[in-house]
């Protein structure tokens, strides 16, 4: 079952009490293909610079990541600049360039178009549901957001979440989009806006799943080493959509055992070891 990700692909420097990287691949739409793409087939819709590394677009091939709607344009690839503090879920944007991402208009290929799981990577709703008018009829879709388009661009975001079957947002944006501070009835509430699953993503905590039943929460791998979390949130979301497409059903069942089969395929984990291969 194929997915298709829309969202960025760009080129991070990263400062961490860890140590530092300086122009790391990275994006919304990277990190969700890497985590979706050991149990699915998995296509990007996404546009890179001049600058892309050539072998980072072999890297892609050779893991099996459809990249035909990647498209490479004249121009810098976006870059974003940040660090974090010594508690990591703590982090400070130093820059960003948009460069080649400010133009983008998302294309979706026509063999693309029939994809049964779609998911919306971070970027403005405009763009989210500009893909998902190109779709036909996907069996399931979810999208991701961030503060700054519940801030300004909530009425769009709104229209968009009337349309997709789960949304994944952290604590932080359930709170400021439905102004509750208690996360159980933020989540309810974020609910009542469309979705028909929400997925509260909570860091080293784990995250909160909201459906049918009551609030199930999902414990997080624990690790004793961070290194650096950026892209955690969109390689989790394409762990959970990988799973469900392996799988072929949603049900609150199959959500709750999420977390059981996570853990217990983890020691294995590899393209030739996956469920279902």
């Amino acid at each position: 079952m194929k997915i298709l990700v829309m969202g960025s692909v760009a080129l991070d420097t990263v400062q961490a009490p860890t140590g530092s990287v300086k122009d790391a691949v990275g994006g919304s739409a990277y990190y969700f293909a890497h985590g979706a793409r050991s149990l699915a087939s998995t296509a990007m819709v996404s546009v890179v610079g001049q600058d892309f590394p050539e072998q980072e677009l072999r890297d892609m091939d050779e893991l099996g990541i459809d990249r035909t709607g990647l498209k490479v344009s004249e121009g810098k690839t976006f870059r974003w600049e940040g660090r974090y503090l010594e508690d990591m879920n703590v982090r400070e944007t130093l820059g960003t360039e948009l460069n080649v991402l400010q133009d983008f208009v998302p294309f979706v290929p026509e063999h693309l178009r029939r994809s049964r799981l779609v998911f919306l990577a971070n970027m403005g709703p405009e763009t989210q549901s500009a893909v998902l008018e190109q779709t036909k009829k996907p069996w399931f879709t979810a999208c991701d957001s961030m503060n700054l388009w519940i801030q300004h661009h909530q009425d769009r975001l709104l229209e968009l979440l009337r349309k997709v079957d789960m949304f994944f947002l952290n604590d932080e944006e359930a709170r400021m989009l439905t102004q509750k501070t208690c996360l159980v009835s933020a989540g309810k509430a974020v609910r009542e806006l469309g979705p028909k699953w929400v997925i509260l993503k909570r860091g080293e905590h784990g995250s909160m799943l909201f459906g049918g039943g009551p609030p199930f929460l999902l414990p997080a791998y624990p690790t004793e080493r961070v290194k650096d979390p950026t892209g955690a949130g969109d390689s989790f979301a394409g762990g959970c959509l990988g799973y469900l497409a392996w799988r072929g059903s949603v049900s609150e069942e199959a959500l709750r055992l999420l977390w059981l089969w996570e853990v217990s395929w983890l020691p294995s984990r590899s393209r030739s070891s996956a469920p279902g291969d």
